[in-house]
């Protein structure tokens, strides 16, 4: 599977980003090598490994759920650039 430019020119649309056309042939070439390797692991045979969830031991590191004073509303929105009626107003994302 490769990534295609116009691929990784959607990608950015969608991610609102905008590259030139230098920097769209770079990221092509690093996905599409991720991609390679992607596949080479893809390619190991590892019918005898015990699937796992984590490639190291982990600990739970979960704390307890408890009630606790926060930042009041207003500062909270004191840095927003626009807000309305308490809450922050962002652009709208959804076509």
């Amino acid at each position: 599977m490769k990534i295609t430019k116009e691929e990784v020119e959607h990608i950015a649309y969608l991610a609102r980003l905008k590259f030139n056309a230098q920097e769209e042939e770079l990221f092509t070439t690093q996905l599409n090598s991720i991609l390679d390797y992607m596949e080479q692991l893809g390619k190991v045979d590892t019918t005898n490994v015990e699937p796992t969830f984590h490639a190291v031991a982990g600990k739970n590191v979960f704390r307890e759920d408890s009630v606790a004073p926060s930042i009041s509303q207003d500062l909270s929105l004191s840095n927003a650039p626009d807000r309305d009626r308490g809450f922050f107003r962002v652009p709208k994302i959804i076509e």
